[in-house]
């Protein structure tokens, strides 16, 4: 079950937002997590500073909606540690429900 309240919680505590254009979706918890995103060549990339948390929500509803059925949704923050401790699963490959609220 899709907990669209949880995907909200996130956006807006989140740096910004990436769609890879196909199914990867992420909520980046922190500006490393930006700059990365945009060295991976991300587009589009939308910030904290150019949306505000609403509108970011509405974007990544209309990702979600428009990308193939590998779809996922994953909050991401930088863990210099251990970079793959930094993932949090907000929405799984293969949740069939919508994500609004």
């Amino acid at each position: 079950m899709i907990n669209a309240n949880l995907v909200y919680e996130r956006i807006s505590e989140a740096e910004g937002i990436a769609w890879d254009n196909c199914h990867k979706i992420y909520l980046l918890m922190d500006s490393e997590q930006v700059e990365l995103m945009r060295g991976y060549g991300y587009d589009p990339i939308i910030t904290n500073e150019e949306m505000n948390p609403d509108d970011m929500f509405n974007e990544v509803q209309e990702w979600y909606e428009n990308s193939c059925s590998l779809r996922f949704i994953q909050a991401v923050s930088t863990n210099d540690t251990d970079p793959n401790l930094g993932f949090e699963s907000l929405i799984s490959q293969f949740d069939e429900e919508g994500i609004s609220v």
